[in-house]
């Protein structure tokens, strides 16, 4: 998951393909060039197994500890700072909650989807292609995005983020 969101990998499944092409990530999951890639679906599954037991948070929370030990924590000067990360999903995904998209055509594939006029928001539509992201906008006037939500804790003494999450 470090490697998907440092290197801006649209997918788990993308990922599972670049795996067979970029050594960086062999090297970085400790894989010799004949062991086989991941299947996308494992993948999937098993991330959200590590999610749901929350495995991801322990190196993290270790490294906290440790500046906690070595005095490197100031418990006064503390920011939180939040961030949209944009979803790869197409706001064609992004459909009413009952199920009824304003269609013009019969292709299930790549529908013709005509918002226009229609008010779009997260208590009446949802996005239908399974991510958790939302529709939201930086600030007024500013076009409206599927997004996922991230915020850090910092820790202003010495720039060490104490928790970081993504919702």
């Amino acid at each position: 998951m470090l490697l998907l969101a440092l290197h801006s990998v649209r997918s788990e499944r993308v990922f599972c393909e670049e795996l067979d092409n970029v050594l960086l990530f062999r090297w970085f999951l400790d894989k010799n060039l004949a062991q086989p890639s991941f299947d996308a679906m494992t993948f999937t599954k098993n991330r959200k197994r590590l999610l749901e037991h929350t495995i991801e948070q322990s190196p993290p929370d270790e490294v906290v500890l440790e500046a906690d030990h070595q005095g490197l924590l100031s418990e006064e000067h503390f920011t939180i700072d939040g961030t949209l990360i944009e979803a790869s999903a197409s706001l064609k995904s992004f459909k009413p909650k009952d199920g009824n998209p304003p269609c013009d055509d019969t292709d299930p594939g790549d529908p013709s989807v005509d918002f226009h006029g229609q008010k779009r928001s997260n208590a009446t539509h949802q996005n239908a292609a399974g991510s958790e992201s939302r529709l939201c906008k930086k600030g007024k006037g500013k076009e409206a995005k599927l997004v996922l939500m991230a915020h850090a804790l910092m820790e202003n003494r010495n720039g060490l983020v104490t928790d970081f999450q993504v919702t």
